[in-house]
C-alpha cells in the first residue's frame, strides 16, 4: 500500500467490506464529487424495532452475479432528502455502519437507493473518506494490489 503524508493513496475503485452487513469484497466506485456514499439496495421495507425506525432491504454483494441477493436489516439514522447524479432530489434512508477497507476500520453513513442504472453498487463519497486516504484517479485497486498475487 503506497502512502503520502501518512496517508493511504486510493485509486477510483476499491473493494472494501461492510461487516455489519455481512458483505465482503464488494466494489466500491470512490467518488470525491459525491459528498454522501450510498449503496444499491432494492425491496426496502420499514419497521419499527424497540420504537426506533428500522429497514429490511435486499442487496446484491457480487457484481459477478446479480442473482444472489440477500437481505440485510438496519437502524435508521437519518431520512435525508439527496439530489442524485440525474440532478432529483430523492428521500433515502441513511444508515450507519462499519466499513474495512485493507487494514482500516471506521462507521460511515450509508444512503440506500437504487443504484441499478449504475456500473458500481457502492459509492464511497467525501463525507466517508475524509482524512483518511489521499485519491489519484490514475489509479484501480491500490489498497488491494498488494493482496493479489
Amino acid at each position: 500500500m503506497h502512502r503520502y503524508l501518512n496517508k493511504p493513496i486510493i485509486g477510483t475503485l476499491e473493494l472494501c467490506d461492510l461487516p455489519e452487513l455481512t458483505i465482503q469484497s464488494l466494489n466500491v466506485r470512490v467518488d470525491t464529487g459525491a459528498t454522501t456514499s450510498s449503496l444499491h439496495v432494492d425491496n426496502i421495507e420499514e419497521f419499527k424495532r424497540s420504537g426506533k425506525l428500522w429497514v429490511s432491504f435486499d442487496i446484491h454483494p457480487n457484481i459477478h452475479n446479480v442473482a444472489e441477493i440477500v437481505r440485510r436489516e438496519a437502524k435508521v439514522e437519518v431520512i435525508k432528502r439527496v439530489k442524485s447524479s440525474t440532478a432529483t432530489l430523492e428521500k433515502r434512508y441513511t444508515i450507519k455502519t462499519e466499513i474495512k477497507m485493507a487494514d482500516l476500520n471506521w462507521d460511515i453513513q450509508l444512503t440506500l437507493t437504487d443504484r441499478s442504472e449504475m456500473t458500481y453498487l457502492m459509492l464511497l463519497g467525501r463525507e466517508a473518506m475524509a482524512g483518511k486516504f489521499l485519491v489519484d484517479p490514475a489509479l484501480e485497486y491500490e489498497l488491494s494490489a498488494g493482496l493479489v498475487n
